[in-house]
């Protein structure tokens, strides 16, 4: 098995979790859209929430097939525009707003996207949508974990000046109010995902 990330210290940090669990795994720091390996390199490609935020869709759909053998499969899991992250999204991009030209990484969780990304070299694409529960102490915890660690809301914060950041911690709060389903006394935020499992023809 080998995993990839261009953020080297996620990569370290994979490497303590995969001692830990007695897994062999080969990491090596490299681009969604410029992988280096050879093409039919590997039996099987995942990517969990990750190649969903290349800037060029195309490009990393197109290299994650060039190293499946054929037949072989990819499987992915995308967040959905529609679920938590999706609207998590919108919320942030009402005080950042990502960069022009670039298209959302939302778009992922959107079959007819991922049909047009891949459907023209595979035999088959498979999606459905599944759940993830965030489960968290409260709404400030949540706020707390993903501003230090989740790029995208580190990112955010960082870009804003002490009134943004104000604000923005109450908008997210706010939606972690109004999706959490565990009461008052912890946090449990259904988030929705597409699950797509595709072979490679």
């Amino acid at each position: 098995m080998t995993a990839v990330d261009y953020v080297p210290a996620l990569l370290d940090k994979a490497r303590q979790r995969a001692i830990a669990e007695g897994l062999e795994v080969r990491f090596e720091v490299a681009d969604g859209e410029d992988l280096p390996f050879d093409d039919g390199r590997f039996d099987v490609v995942l990517s969990t929430f990750g190649a969903m935020f290349t800037p060029d869709h195309a490009r990393s759909a197109g290299e994650m097939l060039r190293v499946l053998r054929a037949g072989g499969r990819l499987g992915l899991a995308n967040w959905t525009p529609e679920g938590f992250i999706g609207r998590l999204f919108k919320v942030i991009g009402r005080y950042v707003p990502p960069p022009v030209g670039l298209q959302s990484p939302a778009l992922w969780g959107c079959e007819p996207h991922v049909v047009e990304l891949f459907g023209a070299r595979a035999a088959q694409i498979q999606c459905q949508r599944r759940i993830f529960n965030f489960r968290y102490r409260s709404p400030a915890h949540w706020v707390q974990v993903f501003r230090d660690f989740y790029g995208p809301t580190l990112k955010a914060f960082a870009a804003l000046d002490s009134v943004g950041q104000l604000a923005l911690e109450h908008d997210i709060t706010g939606l972690l109010e109004e999706l959490n389903i565990a009461g008052t006394a912890s946090l449990v935020v259904p988030g929705e995902y597409l699950e797509v499992v595709i072979t490679k023809a």
